[in-house]
């Protein structure tokens, strides 16, 4: 079994570094880590050579971002490498939330069937990292340059120029654009002049990974003011290899050294398990970490030629698994506009959508990561007593678990207002909006073959779902040939209880037609559309209109 932590990838000589004058490129992706090794991995499969410089020449260090969500997954699925962070994570969609030592509630993220992902899969960050390194290694088109480190920027009407560092001294890339995926202490902000703006929170955290031997089931853990972590909180996962982190709430007086030293942190870990029954149970420390953390963001995510995404753009607190999700699908989001503009099919104009959608998902994690902060470290003896009301309440009073708020967990964002959307010009129930992620469902073939909506999606193009049979739904599907525009048609029959499941999501009768981007977010929808309204409708998504 490969050790990704101890992985060391090897510096490579370019005949970059040779070049007479900066030799051009496309597209270079600053920083490779799930962001950028996302977007590159896009950006690949849309035929668009890119370059991907890293600083260093490793994995993450310890398990980092563990909480990957259903439509992460969804992304990891279309770029090839789905199954195996699956196959390989821990699936979880139960968690339990505790007061004192008493269980006060549970909840189900994934409660209603027909979806193939999870709700959530824990995963050290390690190996989603070390995955997407092997995936781009199957890619000619990505160039991946370990111990590349850039420390300088020049800004052109036509693109930038890099100036890096490496091993064997510096030298220059000529960009037509640039993304830069380098993470919260982003040296190309630094390099723009650009900083992120927010608030701090005054606390400490101790990340705990362990290993031992202890059956538990496989679910999310929390607890408010346990007896043995009296005052603070505590977060119980499993991981995969038989790991589990474990956050302690210190508080903003705790010595962050002397809170990792193994000695500290056995107490701690030990009084937890002899609470839940676990007394006989043996256990190792892996790594550990204390952080604190800020919500905030660039006030734009692009400047010019460069574009930001991840950390490097905005930053969340841990609780609600945010951070790495919302990166993904800021790559997810970025990967298709770069290549339409890239290849001529889109004007640059399309980049400014990428902005706006991506602050507008920004503010909306930062709102929950911030309210589930604020709930979790009350800052006042007010809000203290408060907070404990509702979780005494929460016991026999079901409205009160709405007020709960140990993390609201990620959930992709419903862009509703983007630029990019066709409004409805038919009546429609149900949360397929234009601006909504596009939901899973099964799918069932007129031979009798199953499978998944997603799945049948095009990894790159536009795709074009017709709801249903006869007549109505053969218009449709002429009028989406006759549109002239390349597009991947998807046949939804929904001629089984498995099928209807897909019809009751969309609301769909016969002929209706989803219209789903390269990401695929609905953009627009009929209940019979004609060939002038798909291509306005193209157009308007591709910032042509």
């Amino acid at each position: 079994m490969i050790d990704y932590q101890s992985l060391r990838f090897d510096y490579k000589r370019h005949p970059d570094q040779d070049a007479a004058t900066p030799a051009p490129h496309p597209v270079v992706i600053v920083g490779a880590g799930p962001v950028g090794l996302t977007l590159a991995i896009d950006l690949a499969l849309r035929q668009v050579p890119v370059v991907l410089l890293d600083n260093d020449n490793t994995l993450s260090s310890g398990s980092r971002a563990i909480c990957f969500a259903k439509r992460t997954l969804e992304v990891f699925d279309r770029l090839g490498c789905g199954d195996r962070m699956v196959d390989k994570g821990v699936s979880w969609n139960v968690g339990k939330v505790f007061f004192h030592d008493e269980q006060v509630y549970r909840f189900d993220l994934l409660p209603e069937p027909g979806h193939e992902r999870p709700a959530f899969i824990n995963l050290q960050q390690y190996y989603v990292e070390g995955y997407l390194v092997e995936r781009a290694n199957t890619l000619p088109l990505i160039d991946l340059r370990w111990n590349n480190k850039v420390t300088g920027i020049e800004q052109h009407d036509d693109g930038a120029v890099l100036t890096i560092e490496t091993p064997d001294g510096g030298y220059r890339l000529q960009a037509g654009y640039v993304a830069a995926c380098d993470g919260s202490r982003s040296n190309l902000r630094q390099l723009l002049g650009q900083e992120a703006k927010g608030r701090v929170f005054r606390d400490r955290f101790l990340i705990a990974d362990i290993t031992m031997d202890a059956q538990l089931p496989t679910e999310r853990r929390f607890w408010f003011d346990p007896s043995f972590h009296p005052g603070q909180s505590v977060l119980l996962h499993k991981q995969a290899d038989g790991m589990w982190r474990i956050d302690f709430q210190l508080g903003w007086d705790a010595d962050p050294v002397e809170e990792r030293k193994p000695e500290n942190i056995t107490p701690r870990v030990r009084a937890l398990l002899d609470s839940i029954g676990f007394a006989d149970v043996q256990f190792q420390i892996g790594w550990a970490s204390v952080y604190t953390f800020a919500c905030q963001r660039m006030e734009r995510f692009r400047h010019g030629r460069v574009l930001f995404a991840g950390d490097s753009a905005h930053g969340v607190s841990p609780f609600g698994a945010r951070g790495a999700n919302s990166g993904v699908q800021d790559a997810d989001n970025l990967a298709w506009k770069l290549a339409a503009v890239v290849s001529g099919e889109a004007p640059d104009a399309l980049l400014d959508s990428y902005a706006s959608e991506r602050e507008f998902a920004a503010d909306e994690n930062i709102r929950n990561s911030t309210r589930a902060t604020d709930f979790i470290t009350p800052k006042s003896e007010v809000s203290r007593l408060f907070r404990d009301a509702v979780l005494a309440l929460t016991r026999h009073q079901p409205f009160a678990r709405t007020l709960v708020n140990s993390g609201r967990l990620s959930v992709p964002a419903v862009l509703r207002d983007s630029p990019l959307n066709t409004p409805d010009a038919d009546a429609f129930q149900g949360a397929m909006v234009p601006g909504a992620a596009a939901a899973d469902a099964p799918t069932v073939h007129v031979d009798g073959r199953t499978g998944w909506l997603l799945r049948e999606c095009h990894v790159a193009q536009f795709t074009a779902l017709v709801f249903g049979t006869g007549e109505a739904a053969e218009r449709s599907a002429r009028a989406l040939k006759a549109s002239d525009r390349a597009l991947h048609v998807v046949r939804v029959q929904g001629t089984s209880p498995e099928g209807e499941l897909a019809i009751q999501r969309y609301d769909a009768r016969p002929g209706t037609v989803y219209l789903l981007r390269p990401d695929q977010h609905v953009c627009a929808r009929w209940r019979q559309p004609t060939p002038a309204d798909i291509r306005a409708a193209v157009d308007h998504a591709l910032a042509k209109a």
